[in-house]
């Protein structure tokens, strides 16, 4: 009993220092997110709309799912929360085995984005194994975050969970959704969260974790990056296209990684990319036939996004193809996923949580779903981003490049496009390889902090 009650005080601790780095490193809680019933939201190329028949009841399902412009899918809250909490979160982690060359056990502070990129690319391998209409089963029973400033009320939840636990009890939740009629259903199923589970499993801390922030700090360090230094999002695109290319498991043998050089796609790069040349010899069964994760490094302004790409970045995020964009504000970095009017809805990676080990068969999933969006007004967006798209196909390939070049075209005032697709192959324009990578950046240990925003509920207007 005496291990016992020892075990539960360490976990109190855990909690109570996991509550101090949130603070640290500007996860202050805040108490909602607010969204409009009269507006559209659009989540990684899905449309809903919020207005409800029931207004007495905004957070049911409405009894209606139209169809708008007649591709456009829309839904209620509900279904806009459980594709939202079905995307892979990707956070701040303490406790995990320490980074090769250092004493780090966390990336609380610097790894943003890292995390916004494992997150993007999370989305990619999603659409690889399960398709855009995928979603998580468990999605609507995540406990909602705290969404109180962490004061002494906050604290006194805290000891009241720990007390809950050492009475045995559990938080309420709903049943288990029922099993699945037929074996093929129920076998499709089970396949689906063996992928699931995969994807999470690849992004996890440790060094044998084929995607995860340790393999991605070494591969970072052929950029001149160390554990603890700050990551832009053009040298994350570089570093995942390396880590997906050197990547080990059977699974990862059919997707790719391509990075656009200065701002420009080049066609025949991408087909390649695709499988018809410079084929890995062990590519098996997916030989000529390989899904690419397009990543495109841009600037969307001087010292502040350009107002004139609003619309572009919307028009992006409308696209069905689109894994999201590597952004954020000046020195904090978010994963955006969609947008309503004229704010972006994004995943935040500066929540500090404790280490997992992905390697058992059965490690909690909860913690790798956020259960509330964040929002946050286009002028705040910094202009440097790194925008992703995922194309199975050359077929996929060429239509993405046909309905891109739509969004593309640039406004009255503002001449150049964000970027531009061009036939060929970049060695055929003389180019002397990858981009200079952005410089060194101080680590954001080193920087005073301002408060950020949190996973809270949202509100409907």
């Amino acid at each position: 009993m005496e291990n016992k009650d020892t075990d539960e005080v360490e976990k109190l601790k855990t909690k109570f220092i996991s509550a101090w780095h949130n603070v640290k490193y500007s996860w202050v809680l805040k108490s909602k997110t607010y969204f409009s019933r009269n507006s559209p939201v659009f989540l990684l190329g899905k449309c809903y709309h919020f207005k409800a028949e029931d207004a007495e009841s905004p957070l049911e399902s409405s009894s209606s799912n139209e169809t708008l412009d007649g591709d456009l899918i829309t839904g209620n809250v509900e279904a806009f929360r459980m594709d939202f909490a079905s995307r892979v979160w990707l956070t701040y982690r303490e406790e995990f085995p320490a980074l090769r060359g250092s004493a780090l056990t966390s990336d609380c502070g610097w790894g943003c984005t890292l995390r916004s990129g494992q997150m993007m690319l999370a989305q990619g391998l999603l659409l690889h194994f399960l398709g855009r209409d995928w979603t998580w089963s468990e999605a609507l029973n995540l406990q909602p975050l705290d969404t109180e400033s962490w004061t002494s009320s906050a604290a006194r939840k805290l000891v009241a969970s720990f007390e809950a636990s050492l009475q045995g009890e559990r938080p309420p939740g709903t049943d288990p959704l029922p099993l699945s009629q037929g074996r093929a259903q129920e076998a499709d199923v089970h396949l689906r969260e063996v992928y699931h589970r995969a994807v999470v499993s690849w992004l996890g801390d440790s060094p044998t974790a084929q995607l995860g922030v340790h393999r991605l700090v070494e591969h970072g360090r052929s950029s001149g990056k160390q554990a603890g230094d700050w990551y832009g999002p053009a040298v994350v695109a570089h570093i995942l296209r390396k880590a997906v290319e050197e990547a080990t498991d059977p699974e990862l043998r059919g997707i790719t990684v391509y990075v656009a050089q200065d701002c420009t796609v080049y066609c025949a790069d991408v087909i390649d990319s695709h499988g018809e040349r410079n084929q890995r010899p062990d590519a098996g069964t997916h030989a000529g036939n390989r899904a690419v994760i397009i990543l495109i490094p841009v600037r969307l302004g001087g010292e502040k996004t350009n107002p004139e790409y609003f619309n572009f970045v919307k028009g992006i995020l409308s696209l069905e193809y689109c894994v999201g964009i590597i952004g954020g504000k000046p020195k904090q970095a978010y994963y955006f996923v969609g947008f309503q009017d004229d704010s972006l809805i994004y995943m935040d990676p500066h929540y500090c949580q404790s280490f997992v080990d992905v390697s058992t068969s059965d490690f909690s999933l909860e913690s790798y779903h956020c259960p509330s969006p964040k929002k946050m007004p286009f002028s705040k967006m910094d202009p440097s981003c790194t925008i992703g798209f995922y194309s199975r196909s050359v077929q996929d390939f060429e239509k993405i490049s046909e309905e891109l070049a739509k969004v593309l075209r640039p406004s009255a005032k503002e001449k150049y496009p964000a970027f531009t697709f061009m036939k060929g192959h970049g060695q055929d324009y003389d180019l002397p390889g990858p981009p200079a990578l952005e410089r060194k950046e101080k680590p954001f240990l080193a920087e005073s902090r301002r408060a950020g925003a949190t996973a809270g509920d949202f509100v409907l207007l």
